[in-house]
């Protein structure tokens, strides 16, 4: 996940808090395919300071095609981790639930 090397690199540079401004002041932030990739421990605490900071300051949208039962899996088994995110995320959020065949494979099963 491009946010957690970029925030990986900027801490081992003594940079971290200057990289995670890019990522708290925008409005919106997208995090596209969450759980496309597991997370080992560092990177899921540098993802949660960004949740952690982002909750009730700006909006965030999450793609997933992982139900949040388990989303454990994706942040190295961590359920304390998880719960508290999940805590922050779901609090004044909308889940949307989409079914159906992928859009990316579209044209692919009309051929």
């Amino acid at each position: 996940m491009d946010i957690i090397n970029t925030l990986s690199a900027a801490q081992a540079q003594g940079n971290l808090k200057r990289e995670l401004r890019k990522y708290l002041q925008p409005k919106l932030l997208v995090v596209d395919e969450l759980g496309y990739l597991p997370i080992d421990k560092h990177g899921a605490d540098l993802l949660f300071q960004i949740i952690s900071e982002r909750y009730e300051h700006g909006a965030l949208i999450i793609t997933t095609n992982r139900a949040y039962k388990h989303w454990p899996e994706i942040f190295n088994h961590d359920s304390t981790l998880t719960s508290a995110l999940l805590d922050r995320l779901l609090h004044h959020a909308e889940t949307v639930l989409i079914e159906g065949k992928s859009y990316r494979m579209k044209e692919q099963i009309e051929a």
